[in-house]
Protein backbone atom coordinates (compact mmCIF):
# COMPACT_ATOMS: atom_id res chain seq x y z
CA UNK A 1 0.00 0.00 0.00
CA UNK A 2 1.24 3.46 -0.92
CA UNK A 3 0.97 6.26 1.63
CA UNK A 4 0.21 9.87 0.72
CA UNK A 5 0.62 12.89 2.96
CA UNK A 6 -2.33 15.23 2.30
CA UNK A 7 -1.66 18.87 3.16
CA UNK A 8 -4.77 20.93 2.23
CA UNK A 9 -3.12 24.24 3.12
CA UNK A 10 -4.74 27.65 2.72
CA UNK A 11 -7.37 29.54 0.74
CA UNK A 12 -9.07 27.30 -1.81
CA UNK A 13 -6.63 24.48 -1.04
CA UNK A 14 -8.92 22.68 1.46
CA UNK A 15 -11.89 23.06 -0.92
CA UNK A 16 -10.24 21.52 -3.97
CA UNK A 17 -8.64 18.74 -1.93
CA UNK A 18 -11.94 17.97 -0.20
CA UNK A 19 -13.66 17.77 -3.59
CA UNK A 20 -10.93 15.59 -5.11
CA UNK A 21 -10.68 12.93 -2.40
CA UNK A 22 -14.06 11.23 -3.13
CA UNK A 23 -13.04 11.06 -6.80
CA UNK A 24 -9.80 9.29 -5.84
CA UNK A 25 -11.74 6.88 -3.63
CA UNK A 26 -13.86 5.99 -6.67
CA UNK A 27 -10.73 4.43 -8.20
CA UNK A 28 -10.60 1.87 -5.38
CA UNK A 29 -6.83 2.03 -4.97
CA UNK A 30 -4.78 0.74 -2.02
CA UNK A 31 -3.80 4.20 -0.82
CA UNK A 32 -3.30 5.36 2.75
CA UNK A 33 -4.08 9.08 3.13
CA UNK A 34 -2.49 10.78 6.12
CA UNK A 35 -3.41 14.39 6.81
CA UNK A 36 -1.18 17.18 8.06
CA UNK A 37 -0.96 20.95 8.39
CA UNK A 38 0.94 23.50 6.37
CA UNK A 39 0.65 27.16 5.48
CA UNK A 40 -0.45 30.51 6.74
CA UNK A 41 -2.34 29.48 9.90
CA UNK A 42 0.68 27.45 10.99
CA UNK A 43 2.81 30.56 10.56
CA UNK A 44 0.42 32.85 12.40
CA UNK A 45 -0.05 30.59 15.40
CA UNK A 46 3.32 28.86 15.63
CA UNK A 47 5.84 30.95 13.71
CA UNK A 48 6.62 28.29 11.11
CA UNK A 49 4.46 27.51 8.05
CA UNK A 50 5.84 23.96 8.00
CA UNK A 51 5.57 22.52 11.54
CA UNK A 52 7.94 19.82 12.69
CA UNK A 53 5.14 17.24 12.78
CA UNK A 54 4.55 17.87 9.08
CA UNK A 55 8.19 17.13 8.30
CA UNK A 56 7.81 13.92 10.27
CA UNK A 57 4.71 13.02 8.25
CA UNK A 58 6.55 13.66 4.98
CA UNK A 59 9.39 11.39 6.09
CA UNK A 60 6.93 8.57 6.77
CA UNK A 61 4.94 8.71 3.51
CA UNK A 62 5.69 7.90 -0.13
CA UNK A 63 4.66 11.26 -1.59
CA UNK A 64 2.52 14.30 -0.86
CA UNK A 65 -0.61 15.99 -2.25
CA UNK A 66 -0.54 19.71 -1.45
CA UNK A 67 -3.69 21.80 -1.86
CA UNK A 68 -2.36 25.36 -1.92
CA UNK A 69 -0.39 27.69 0.33
CA UNK A 70 -0.34 31.43 0.92
CA UNK A 71 2.84 33.49 1.05
CA UNK A 72 3.08 37.18 1.90
CA UNK A 73 5.91 39.74 1.98
CA UNK A 74 8.07 39.92 5.10
CA UNK A 75 6.38 42.95 6.67
CA UNK A 76 2.86 41.57 6.27
CA UNK A 77 3.99 38.18 7.52
CA UNK A 78 5.44 39.74 10.67
CA UNK A 79 2.26 41.76 11.29
CA UNK A 80 0.03 38.68 11.21
CA UNK A 81 1.96 36.67 13.79
CA UNK A 82 0.29 35.94 17.12
CA UNK A 83 0.96 38.56 19.80
CA UNK A 84 3.64 36.60 21.60
CA UNK A 85 5.58 35.89 18.41
CA UNK A 86 5.87 39.35 16.87
CA UNK A 87 9.25 40.99 17.32
CA UNK A 88 11.01 37.74 18.21
CA UNK A 89 13.10 37.56 15.04
CA UNK A 90 11.02 34.94 13.26
CA UNK A 91 11.39 35.14 9.48
CA UNK A 92 8.79 33.81 7.06
CA UNK A 93 10.15 31.37 4.50
CA UNK A 94 7.73 30.13 1.84
CA UNK A 95 6.59 26.56 2.49
CA UNK A 96 7.16 25.77 -1.19
CA UNK A 97 10.78 26.90 -0.93
CA UNK A 98 11.22 24.89 2.29
CA UNK A 99 9.81 21.72 0.74
CA UNK A 100 11.90 21.98 -2.41
CA UNK A 101 15.13 22.72 -0.57
CA UNK A 102 14.84 20.32 2.36
CA UNK A 103 13.53 17.43 0.26
CA UNK A 104 15.92 18.08 -2.65
CA UNK A 105 13.13 18.47 -5.22
CA UNK A 106 15.08 19.82 -8.17
CA UNK A 107 12.64 19.08 -11.03
CA UNK A 108 9.33 20.92 -11.38
CA UNK A 109 7.23 18.95 -13.87
CA UNK A 110 4.37 20.82 -15.57
CA UNK A 111 2.36 18.88 -18.21
CA UNK A 112 0.69 20.95 -20.93
CA UNK A 113 -2.05 19.13 -22.83
CA UNK A 114 -5.04 20.03 -24.99
CA UNK A 115 -7.89 18.38 -23.10
CA UNK A 116 -10.49 19.55 -25.63
CA UNK A 117 -9.09 18.33 -28.95
CA UNK A 118 -5.84 16.47 -28.22
CA UNK A 119 -3.81 18.72 -30.55
CA UNK A 120 -0.78 18.91 -28.26
CA UNK A 121 0.69 17.12 -25.27
CA UNK A 122 4.07 18.24 -23.98
CA UNK A 123 5.76 18.96 -20.65
CA UNK A 124 7.86 21.76 -19.18
CA UNK A 125 10.54 20.59 -16.74
CA UNK A 126 11.87 23.49 -14.72
CA UNK A 127 15.00 23.38 -12.59
CA UNK A 128 14.05 24.22 -9.01
CA UNK A 129 17.28 24.91 -7.12
CA UNK A 130 19.62 27.26 -8.97
CA UNK A 131 19.59 29.58 -12.01
CA UNK A 132 18.41 33.15 -11.47
CA UNK A 133 16.32 32.04 -8.47
CA UNK A 134 19.28 30.69 -6.49
CA UNK A 135 19.03 33.62 -4.05
CA UNK A 136 22.29 35.25 -5.14
CA UNK A 137 20.66 38.68 -5.31
CA UNK A 138 22.60 41.68 -4.03
CA UNK A 139 22.00 45.41 -3.58
CA UNK A 140 24.93 47.57 -2.56
CA UNK A 141 27.94 45.70 -3.88
CA UNK A 142 31.03 44.53 -2.06
CA UNK A 143 34.42 45.17 -3.72
CA UNK A 144 34.53 41.79 -5.46
CA UNK A 145 31.13 42.18 -7.12
CA UNK A 146 31.77 45.85 -7.85
CA UNK A 147 34.97 44.93 -9.67
CA UNK A 148 32.97 42.67 -11.98
CA UNK A 149 30.44 45.32 -13.01
CA UNK A 150 32.08 48.72 -12.47
CA UNK A 151 32.93 49.21 -16.16
CA UNK A 152 29.28 49.10 -17.17
CA UNK A 153 28.31 52.74 -17.84
CA UNK A 154 25.10 52.52 -15.76
CA UNK A 155 26.98 51.03 -12.81
CA UNK A 156 29.70 53.65 -13.12
CA UNK A 157 27.06 56.40 -13.06
CA UNK A 158 25.31 54.90 -10.00
CA UNK A 159 28.16 53.70 -7.80
CA UNK A 160 28.49 50.48 -5.81
CA UNK A 161 25.97 51.51 -3.14
CA UNK A 162 23.19 52.04 -5.69
CA UNK A 163 23.81 49.06 -7.95
CA UNK A 164 22.13 45.65 -7.73
CA UNK A 165 23.33 42.33 -9.14
CA UNK A 166 21.62 38.96 -9.49
CA UNK A 167 23.85 36.00 -10.32
CA UNK A 168 22.62 33.10 -12.45
CA UNK A 169 24.05 30.01 -10.78
CA UNK A 170 24.46 27.00 -13.07
CA UNK A 171 26.52 24.08 -11.87
CA UNK A 172 27.57 20.87 -13.56
CA UNK A 173 25.87 18.96 -10.74
CA UNK A 174 22.58 20.84 -11.13
CA UNK A 175 22.60 20.79 -14.94
CA UNK A 176 23.41 17.10 -15.21
CA UNK A 177 20.71 15.88 -12.85
CA UNK A 178 18.12 18.08 -14.56
CA UNK A 179 19.07 16.90 -18.05
CA UNK A 180 19.15 13.29 -16.86
CA UNK A 181 15.67 13.71 -15.43
CA UNK A 182 14.48 15.25 -18.72
CA UNK A 183 15.91 12.47 -20.86
CA UNK A 184 14.53 9.74 -18.59
CA UNK A 185 11.13 11.43 -18.56
CA UNK A 186 11.14 11.61 -22.36
CA UNK A 187 12.11 7.96 -22.65
CA UNK A 188 9.55 6.69 -20.13
CA UNK A 189 6.69 8.80 -21.54
CA UNK A 190 7.34 8.17 -25.22
CA UNK A 191 8.59 11.63 -26.24
CA UNK A 192 11.13 11.80 -29.05
CA UNK A 193 12.22 15.45 -28.79
CA UNK A 194 13.94 17.21 -25.91
CA UNK A 195 14.25 20.99 -26.21
CA UNK A 196 16.73 22.81 -24.00
CA UNK A 197 15.41 26.34 -23.53
CA UNK A 198 17.85 29.15 -22.79
CA UNK A 199 19.28 32.32 -24.35
CA UNK A 200 22.54 31.19 -25.96
CA UNK A 201 22.94 34.23 -28.22
CA UNK A 202 23.10 36.54 -25.15
CA UNK A 203 24.13 34.42 -22.14
CA UNK A 204 27.01 32.99 -24.10
CA UNK A 205 29.16 31.44 -21.38
CA UNK A 206 26.51 29.89 -19.14
CA UNK A 207 24.48 28.75 -22.15
CA UNK A 208 27.61 27.20 -23.66
CA UNK A 209 28.03 25.27 -20.41
CA UNK A 210 24.47 23.97 -20.80
CA UNK A 211 25.12 23.04 -24.43
CA UNK A 212 28.25 21.06 -23.62
CA UNK A 213 26.49 19.06 -20.91
CA UNK A 214 23.50 18.42 -23.20
CA UNK A 215 25.67 17.20 -26.08
CA UNK A 216 27.60 14.88 -23.78
CA UNK A 217 24.52 13.34 -22.18
CA UNK A 218 22.57 13.06 -25.46
CA UNK A 219 24.94 10.32 -26.61
CA UNK A 220 23.33 8.04 -24.00
CA UNK A 221 19.86 8.58 -25.48
CA UNK A 222 20.27 8.13 -29.25
CA UNK A 223 16.53 7.66 -29.81
CA UNK A 224 15.75 11.17 -28.51
CA UNK A 225 16.36 14.18 -30.74
CA UNK A 226 17.67 17.33 -29.03
CA UNK A 227 17.66 21.04 -29.83
CA UNK A 228 18.57 24.29 -28.10
CA UNK A 229 16.20 27.22 -28.63
CA UNK A 230 15.98 30.80 -27.40
CA UNK A 231 13.39 31.23 -24.67
CA UNK A 232 11.58 34.02 -26.53
CA UNK A 233 11.25 31.88 -29.65
CA UNK A 234 9.90 29.02 -27.55
CA UNK A 235 7.31 31.34 -26.00
CA UNK A 236 6.12 32.28 -29.49
CA UNK A 237 5.95 28.71 -30.73
CA UNK A 238 4.21 27.46 -27.59
CA UNK A 239 1.35 29.74 -28.62
CA UNK A 240 1.54 29.27 -32.40
CA UNK A 241 2.58 25.62 -32.71
CA UNK A 242 2.47 23.86 -29.33
CA UNK A 243 2.22 20.48 -31.06
CA UNK A 244 5.87 20.68 -32.14
CA UNK A 245 7.18 20.18 -28.59
CA UNK A 246 7.80 17.10 -26.46
CA UNK A 247 9.93 17.72 -23.35
CA UNK A 248 11.04 21.29 -22.63
CA UNK A 249 13.89 21.65 -20.11
CA UNK A 250 14.77 25.06 -18.72
CA UNK A 251 16.62 26.81 -15.91
CA UNK A 252 14.62 28.13 -12.98
CA UNK A 253 13.32 31.52 -14.16
CA UNK A 254 12.82 30.62 -17.83
CA UNK A 255 11.02 27.44 -16.76
CA UNK A 256 8.85 29.40 -14.34
CA UNK A 257 7.68 31.76 -17.08
CA UNK A 258 7.17 29.08 -19.73
CA UNK A 259 5.23 26.77 -17.42
CA UNK A 260 2.72 29.52 -16.65
CA UNK A 261 2.48 30.29 -20.36
CA UNK A 262 1.79 26.60 -20.84
CA UNK A 263 -1.11 26.85 -18.40
CA UNK A 264 -2.54 29.66 -20.52
CA UNK A 265 -2.10 27.67 -23.72
CA UNK A 266 -4.07 24.75 -22.28
CA UNK A 267 -6.90 26.94 -21.00
CA UNK A 268 -5.91 28.49 -17.69
CA UNK A 269 -4.53 27.78 -14.24
CA UNK A 270 -7.66 25.80 -13.38
CA UNK A 271 -6.35 23.02 -15.65
CA UNK A 272 -2.67 23.13 -14.67
CA UNK A 273 -1.06 20.43 -12.52
CA UNK A 274 2.50 20.10 -11.30
CA UNK A 275 4.89 17.81 -9.53
CA UNK A 276 8.10 18.61 -7.67
CA UNK A 277 10.41 15.63 -7.77
CA UNK A 278 13.85 14.74 -6.47
CA UNK A 279 15.91 11.60 -6.18
CA UNK A 280 14.08 10.62 -2.98
CA UNK A 281 11.10 12.85 -2.16
CA UNK A 282 8.26 14.46 -4.09
CA UNK A 283 5.12 16.51 -3.73
CA UNK A 284 2.33 17.37 -6.16
CA UNK A 285 0.17 20.49 -6.26
CA UNK A 286 -2.21 22.36 -8.56
CA UNK A 287 -0.56 25.43 -10.03
CA UNK A 288 -3.31 27.94 -9.25
CA UNK A 289 -2.19 28.86 -5.72
CA UNK A 290 -4.35 29.62 -2.71
CA UNK A 291 -6.54 32.42 -4.22
CA UNK A 292 -7.61 33.66 -0.76
CA UNK A 293 -10.16 36.06 -2.23
CA UNK A 294 -12.08 33.10 -3.64
CA UNK A 295 -11.94 30.89 -0.55
CA UNK A 296 -15.26 29.65 0.78
CA UNK A 297 -17.26 30.51 -2.34
CA UNK A 298 -17.31 27.04 -3.90
CA UNK A 299 -16.17 28.43 -7.26
CA UNK A 300 -12.63 27.04 -7.51
CA UNK A 301 -11.93 24.66 -10.37
CA UNK A 302 -11.03 21.19 -9.01
CA UNK A 303 -9.72 19.97 -12.37
CA UNK A 304 -6.14 21.11 -11.70
CA UNK A 305 -6.13 19.13 -8.45
CA UNK A 306 -7.59 16.05 -10.16
CA UNK A 307 -4.97 16.22 -12.92
CA UNK A 308 -2.36 16.67 -10.19
CA UNK A 309 -3.62 13.46 -8.60
CA UNK A 310 -3.29 11.71 -11.97
CA UNK A 311 0.30 12.93 -12.17
CA UNK A 312 0.90 11.69 -8.62
CA UNK A 313 -0.53 8.25 -9.47
CA UNK A 314 1.80 7.97 -12.46
CA UNK A 315 4.71 8.78 -10.14
CA UNK A 316 3.57 5.94 -7.86
CA UNK A 317 3.66 3.51 -10.84
CA UNK A 318 -0.13 3.40 -11.14
CA UNK A 319 -0.48 4.40 -14.82
CA UNK A 320 -3.83 2.69 -15.48
CA UNK A 321 -5.87 4.54 -12.82
CA UNK A 322 -3.93 7.71 -13.71
CA UNK A 323 -5.08 7.32 -17.31
CA UNK A 324 -8.64 6.60 -16.22
CA UNK A 325 -8.73 9.77 -14.16
CA UNK A 326 -7.26 11.90 -16.94
CA UNK A 327 -9.77 10.54 -19.45
CA UNK A 328 -12.68 11.22 -17.10
CA UNK A 329 -11.45 14.78 -16.55
CA UNK A 330 -11.03 15.34 -20.28
CA UNK A 331 -14.55 14.07 -20.95
CA UNK A 332 -16.05 16.53 -18.47
CA UNK A 333 -13.95 19.43 -19.80
CA UNK A 334 -14.90 18.68 -23.42
CA UNK A 335 -18.59 18.43 -22.63
CA UNK A 336 -18.62 21.83 -20.84
CA UNK A 337 -21.88 20.91 -19.10
CA UNK A 338 -20.57 20.71 -15.53
CA UNK A 339 -17.56 22.99 -15.33
CA UNK A 340 -16.71 26.01 -13.18
CA UNK A 341 -16.90 29.66 -14.17
CA UNK A 342 -13.35 29.86 -15.58
CA UNK A 343 -14.28 27.32 -18.25
CA UNK A 344 -17.53 29.07 -19.08
CA UNK A 345 -19.80 27.09 -16.77
CA UNK A 346 -21.78 27.61 -13.58
CA UNK A 347 -20.90 24.46 -11.63
CA UNK A 348 -19.60 24.59 -8.08
CA UNK A 349 -16.32 23.01 -7.05
CA UNK A 350 -18.14 19.98 -5.71
CA UNK A 351 -20.42 19.63 -8.73
CA UNK A 352 -17.49 19.69 -11.15
CA UNK A 353 -15.64 17.03 -9.13
CA UNK A 354 -18.78 14.91 -8.88
CA UNK A 355 -19.12 15.03 -12.67
CA UNK A 356 -15.61 13.58 -12.99
CA UNK A 357 -16.46 10.88 -10.44
CA UNK A 358 -19.55 9.99 -12.49
CA UNK A 359 -17.47 9.70 -15.66
CA UNK A 360 -14.97 7.42 -13.94
CA UNK A 361 -17.48 4.55 -14.07
CA UNK A 362 -17.63 4.65 -17.88
CA UNK A 363 -13.90 5.32 -18.16
CA UNK A 364 -13.02 2.34 -15.98
CA UNK A 365 -15.23 0.08 -18.09
CA UNK A 366 -13.52 1.36 -21.26
CA UNK A 367 -10.05 0.62 -19.86
CA UNK A 368 -11.13 -2.87 -18.79
CA UNK A 369 -12.33 -3.61 -22.32
CA UNK A 370 -8.94 -2.62 -23.71
CA UNK A 371 -6.93 -4.80 -21.35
Amino acid sequence: MKSIAVLPGDGIGPEVVDAALPVIEKLGLPLDFRFGDIGWECWRSGGDPVPEQTWQLLSETDTCLLGAITSKPLREAEDELADGLRGTGLRFVSPVVQLRQRLGLYANVRPVADLDHGRFDFVVIRENTEGLYAGLDFHGLDPALWEAVRTHPNAAASGAADTSVTLRLQTRFGIDRLLRFGFEYARSHGYRLLTLVDKPNVLRNSSHHLRERLELMATEYPEIETEILNVDAVALWMVRRPERFGVLVAENMFGDILSDLGAGVMGGLGLASSGNIGDQGSYFEPVHGSAPGMAGQGRANPVATLLTVAQLLNHLDLPVPAGQLREAVATVVRARRTVTYDLGGTATTRQAADAVAHELGATTAHFEEQR
